[in-house]
């Protein structure tokens, strides 16, 4: 039977706020740790602060909102006005410098107070998006499609964090180059806040969605009971790998424009990165059909020496073509794993209580990584990464340690890999 098509209103706002949602997280995950290194302070413990405060600020209002939107029966109203005071709060930024703080606070205490103030306003921008994209937006795409629409929904969905990502790099990295970081918040913030603007026109909720009268508080902790960990034991086992790879992660990426503009001296870095997206999406697709032929434990098992060979080649790689290489395999081995574990996490999460799991998956997945692994990231870099001028560069020291991190993951792969050997002996 064919698949019912998807209407042009649905997918206008997949695109839409799909595309722009993901342009404000690539501002959030790259450029905001470059925007303290490069006009506050080059101390990796604010960029470390600022990671694991937004992890908390998001994972506890995708359990909060997310309940919420759920309990009230409403999404439209979550997506537009969360994008709106999205996209207001990103354009705040523009205001912020230690010379706009130090005229209010002093120059003494200015980049402390100012470090301290980006924290908290990141924290805002980040509930704001969480609100709106983590909760009421993937809530809304299930909503909208069916089981038999999904397959090209996520396609395009998962295409669109390296769209958006091309899309800064390419048209509006040129103004952090230039030190033009009010022009480039207030871009980014004014188009975020259009496109939930936008979202007034055409936005609709489901005609099947209504209130819910469950308990909130209950369901929120539900995925936290020990006899439902014990039931679901396969999915707290696929958890744990994603959330190891994802300390491991974390331990670099905070860190990752800054090591290649201020270790590497590559100020151009847009064709390199540009290279290790493009590159690295390229490998995901390639073997996307081996996973499921092969199996995602067995193909996870492999993935992880793709994955460990590029972060060494990344230690030892100088100058743009070498680090376009390494990180065309570190990055491409990356997304291999983390799509066989994300994988996992849905074959084994129960289908009558998926949402149930959604907070659950959020600690794992970004809450107890962005808590960790900034942390080890900075300690790696204030204890050997210290330049002439008393700069604290990021140096290649971190890759290693990421794989070192990394390498962990093979335990519950390997207890995964154990549980199906002796289901399939028992068959």
């Amino acid at each position: 039977m064919k698949p019912a098509p998807l209407g042009k209103r649905t997918w206008l706002t997949l695109l839409l706020f799909g595309f722009f949602g993901q342009v404000a997280w690539t501002i959030e995950n790259m450029y905001f740790n470059v925007f303290v290194y490069n006009t506050i302070t080059t101390d990796p413990v604010v960029v470390a602060n600022m990671v694991a405060a937004s992890a908390l600020t998001a994972t506890l209002t995708t359990l909060l909102m997310g309940g919420l939107s759920d309990r009230l029966g409403k999404r439209r109203a979550f997506m537009v006005y969360g994008y709106i005071l999205w996209g207001v709060s990103t354009m705040a930024f523009a205001a912020l410098s230690v010379s706009n703080i130090g005229s209010l606070v002093g120059p003494a205490a200015a980049v402390q107070v100012t470090a301290s103030v980006v924290v908290l306003m990141d924290c805002v921008m980040t509930f704001f998006g969480s609100t709106a994209n983590d909760a009421a937006f993937n809530a809304w795409v299930n909503d909208a499609t069916t089981a038999d629409q999904r397959g090209r929904t996520e396609s395009v969905l998962a295409a669109l964090p390296l769209l958006s990502t091309l899309f800064v790099f390419g048209a509006l990295d040129g103004f952090t180059q230039a030190g033009r970081w009010d022009t480039f918040f207030l871009i980014v913030g004014g188009l975020v806040t259009l496109g939930g603007a936008a979202g007034f026109f055409f936005l609709r909720d489901s005609h099947d969605l209504a209130p819910k009268k469950e308990p909130y508080f209950k369901n929120l902790v539900y995925g936290l009971r020990p006899g439902v960990v014990k039931k679901n034991l396969r999915l707290y086992l696929a958890l744990c790998g994603v959330g190891i790879l994802g300390v491991g992660t974390q331990i670099y990426m905070p860190y990752l424009l800054i090591y290649i503009q201020h270790y590497q001296k590559i100020t151009n870095y847009v064709p390199v990165l540009g290279a290790v997206l493009v590159g690295s999406a390229v490998v995901s697709v390639a073997f996307g059909r081996l996973i499921d032929k092969l199996g995602k434990v067995k193909f996870a098992l492999r993935a992880v020496a793709v994955d460990m060979a590029g972060l060494a080649a990344m230690f030892f790689a100088k100058g743009p073509l070498a680090l376009a290489g390494a990180g065309i395999a570190m990055m491409g081995g990356g997304m291999l794993l983390s799509a066989c574990m994300s994988g996992l996490v849905r074959d084994y999460t129960p289908p009558e209580r998926s949402g149930h799991f959604q907070g659950i998956r959020m600690l794992f997945l970004v809450l107890f990584p962005m808590a960790v692994g900034p942390y080890i990231g900075a300690a790696i870099i204030n204890a050997n990464s210290i330049s002439a001028g008393g700069e604290q560069v990021p140096g290649p020291l971190m890759f290693l340690a990421a794989a070192a991190v990394h390498l962990l993951a093979l335990a519950p792969l390997l207890l995964l890999h154990r549980q199906a050997k002796t289901e399939e002996a028992k068959a």
